[in-house]
């Protein structure tokens, strides 16, 4: 992969680091040759002299080069990113997929036949990009996310091996010494008197953040049975894998974080839990970088909003159901179906209300819908289609459901995969948008916008 450490990119990263300026945290780390160590770019620590300094693009190539995660910067922490995020649709999918713990259900070689490609193209990807194999970053991330439980919370150590992808405690001691090089019990020992909650995590993320621009969407859309929205935070149930919990995010913008508080009863499900959380609060883009590759793509006297994210959709599944009821209606309409739905459909449980599965739909007949009979025989096609289909999150099945036509699907893409780079052609939003500075989609370039068209069709919404 492409070396950190030439000059040009060593004087850059130099200054990244010596100004601690949080806009580059996760973008690399910095390793410190005398002391073994590596650390994020806004480590509190005093910095160290250039000379004895290695960068990194990634946490588990500067583990693979023999140093360890420093105990006060915390690298489990710093948001994921890197330089080729967006770009590299397939290392995207594959790095995703890994994350929620594929690798530990599955083949290297059937990972690679679920993505399209051969394993050794698998294999020469993460190469290229991350400075190590699959299999070395799956095992690292499992191990950093257990740091990140040892340091946040006061969970036994046997359950925190559980919901990081550990069949035992032996085996994960085992992976955990030889990849953080220290033991599970020393964190918890260094760690224990700070932590309160037993399930509440930092997420971080790398600013700015438009929580304004977040929270008025949400605002249109938010549906009551199953969703807060306040000042700060957002709230809602779900139902994953099969269990039922809720989550609190709190928005705490000075520390560049949300402070995330987690019910769920069976924690094996909890790193691909927290991954989701993420992706719904968009915590991993780096906004600079999309933004000033969207500055050149937008009209003569378009204002760019800064630190926009995208709000994403609990699953595909969900999302769907969304854009199939907001075809053709108003954001309010949609909201008033949206609400009906889940009110008669969704499954109540010890107070809790929570979105409909496939399931709950296909046993109703939708008559407290009003709206036409083809829309409810669509929503049933598709809720159908995401029980039988072997591979019900794959997008280009989707148009062969009758009702559901590009709009819909590139509305779940964007919002219930977060796919970054979806331009929603047809959309009134973005003919309005474009309206106010006398162009048509026609006469509009999209695709100079990749891989961002989905920043640049909600900047066009935010207009």
């Amino acid at each position: 992969m492409p070396s950190l450490n030439n000059r040009n990119n060593r004087q850059t990263y130099k200054q990244a680091r010596l100004s601690r300026d949080p806009r580059f945290d996760g973008l690399f780390f910095t390793a410190v040759k005398t002391t073994g160590i590596y650390c994020r770019s806004i480590c509190p620590a005093s910095p160290p002299k250039e000379e004895n300094v290695d960068y990194y693009s990634s946490a588990a190539q500067a583990a693979a080069a023999g140093f360890r995660p420093c105990l006060r910067c915390r690298p489990d922490s710093a948001p994921h990113s890197a330089a080729w995020q967006g770009s590299q649709a397939t290392l995207n999918r594959a790095v995703r997929l890994i994350r929620d713990g594929a690798l530990e259900q599955q083949s290297m070689a059937e990972l690679a036949s679920y993505l399209g490609i051969s394993d050794r193209y698998l294999r020469r990807l993460f190469k290229d990009q991350m400075g190590v194999s699959p299999k070395v970053y799956a095992l690292y991330q499992q191990c950093l996310f257990a740091k990140q439980l040892l340091h946040q919370t006061t969970l036994p150590i046997g359950q925190i091996a559980l919901a990081s992808g550990f069949n035992s405690i032996r085996r994960f001691n085992d992976c955990f010494k030889q990849n953080i090089k220290v033991t599970p019990s020393d964190i918890r020992r260094k760690t224990a008197d700070s932590v309160k909650e037993v399930l509440s995590l930092k997420l971080f993320y790398r600013p700015p953040y438009d929580w304004s621009g977040m929270h008025q969407f949400w605002q249109g859309r938010i549906l009551p049975a199953i969703e807060t929205l306040d000042d700060n935070s957002y709230q809602r149930s779900f139902e994953f894998n099969g269990q039922q919990g809720s989550f609190k995010a709190t928005h705490q913008p000075e520390q560049h974080c949300f402070d995330v508080a987690i019910q769920l009863a069976d924690l094996k499900d909890l790193r691909q839990l927290v991954n989701n959380i993420r992706r719904i609060l968009d915590l991993d883009a780096n906004t600079e970088a999309i933004e000033s590759h969207l500055k050149a793509c937008v009209p003569n006297g378009f204002v760019i909003s800064s630190g926009l994210r995208i709000p994403g959709i609990w699953d595909a599944f969900e999302a769907g159901i969304r854009a199939i009821l907001g075809q053709q209606v108003s954001i309010q309409a949609a909201r008033n179906l949206l609400n009906t739905l889940v009110e008669n459909t969704g499954q109540q449980t010890a107070g809790l209300t929570y979105f409909p599965t496939p399931r709950d739909l296909l046993k109703s007949d939708l008559a407290c819908l009003k709206m036409p009979g083809s829309r409810k025989a669509t929503l049933h096609r598709f809720a159908n289609h995401m029980i039988k289909s072997d591979t019900p999150e794959n997008p280009d099945e989707w148009l062969a459901i009758k009702g559901i036509g590009p709009w819909t699907v590139n509305y779940i893409r964007m919002r219930g995969l977060s796919d970054p780079d979806v331009f929603l052609t047809g959309d009134s939003g973005i003919k309005n948008a474009l309206r106010q500075f006398n162009l048509s989609e026609a006469d509009f370039d999209a695709s100079a916008a990749a891989p961002w068209r989905s920043y640049l069709t909600f900047q066009l919404w935010r207009q």
